[in-house]
């Protein structure tokens, strides 16, 4: 087993270890600590930053946050630092988002910011840049990474799930029988991987290109899929809005084109089937990843992965397997070693 796939793997673990801390003395008080200085300053709204897969999974807290009535943005650590800066203000929570806590922007971002802005990190380091410069860090139990992202993301994205339900009054036994649920699931996906990939691979065909397509916290699992491919298969690949595909990148559809469509029940979900059936219906291939039995889109372009999570925001997270899996399997019909950085490195030092 090569190292990316070992690390896809460890992520039951890694999820049930992250819980578990949350659900400890310690994790609790660290939760409760947050609230209480979110609750002194009063701040209008938070800014959650990050770069590369801490950046989308800033994009899943924030549709969180701000379904829970509290206001929140995502945005790009480096955009941040140099265009929209302005906009922190003294009635401004800043989030910072770093797997390593070491990320050149991020860093960049701490040494300018304001003492009297409240700063918290969210991190899977213990000891970075991040935790000496942040008022309080939530760390994730991901254990140590060396390949592209993987259970860092899943784990990251998490603890920011449990914050903004914990502030939001919304954390207690169903999440957490749900999150188990969802390692259960994992579990069982990733011990019936062969099978699954051989029959993606064999659905699919030859990739050259594939397109995700998401909506609402689903997006963070189109975008970080799509970096996922370009970063550890060495393929081309795109994310993008649901609702923006049809303005436009409709039109690339044709019998060459290759896809996977996130599809959670919600509130986008009957927009997410017709999708599906539309791009099938302009002889495009579909994954569609869905959480739905009745999936109402039988074509033969269109091939269904069931996600045994009801909750959309966690089915976010779980959706991301079979993803990682075929990264794994294309890089090494490409002959690549999978997740293995060519031009970089785990931790981006330099802008």
């Amino acid at each position: 087993m090569n190292k990316f796939l070992a690390e896809i793997m460890e992520q039951p673990e890694a999820v049930e270890a992250t819980l578990s801390y949350y659900l400890s003395d310690r994790g609790k008080r660290e939760l409760k600590n947050i609230r209480q200085m979110l609750e002194k300053e009063r701040p209008e709204q938070i800014i959650f930053t990050g770069m590369g897969s801490s950046y989308f999974a800033s994009y899943a807290a924030s549709y969180l946050f701000n379904s829970m009535g509290i206001r929140s943005y995502a945005m790009n650590s480096s955009e941040l630092l140099y265009y929209h800066f302005p906009v922190i203000g003294r009635k401004t929570a800043v989030v910072c988002v770093s797997q390593s806590g070491e990320s050149f922007e991020v860093v960049r971002l701490l040494e300018k910011l304001p003492k009297d802005i409240l700063c918290i990190g969210v991190s899977n380091e213990a000891k970075s840049s991040l935790s000496m410069r942040a008022v309080t860090v939530l760390r994730s139990r991901a254990g140590r990474e060396e390949m592209t992202s993987t259970k860092t993301y899943t784990t990251i994205t998490l603890v920011m799930f449990i914050l903004g339900w914990y502030l939001g009054d919304a954390w207690g036994r169903e999440k957490v029988r749900q999150i188990r649920r969802m390692c259960a699931g994992m579990e069982k996906m990733l011990n019936r991987r062969e099978k699954l990939i051989d029959d993606v691979k064999g659905f699919l065909g030859k990739v050259d290109f594939i397109q995700f397509i998401g909506r609402g916290p689903a997006f963070s699992t189109a975008v970080q899929s799509e970096l996922m491919f370009k970063e550890a298969a060495k393929v081309a690949a795109a994310g993008t809005l649901g609702g923006e595909f049809r303005h436009g990148p409709m039109e690339m559809v044709g019998a060459s084109f290759k896809s996977v469509l996130f599809a959670a029940e919600g509130k986008t979900y009957s927009q997410s089937i017709k999708m599906a059936r539309d791009i099938g219906k302009y002889h495009g291939k579909v994954v569609l990843i869905s959480n739905k039995a009745s999936l109402g889109a039988n074509d033969e372009n269109v091939k269904t992965i069931a996600i045994d999570q009801p909750d959309e925001y966690l089915f976010s997270i779980q959706s991301i397997i079979p993803v990682q899996l075929l990264v794994n399997a294309l890089a090494l019909t490409n002959g690549h070693e999978p997740g293995r950085f060519l031009h970089g490195g785990k931790v981006t030092l330099t802008e």
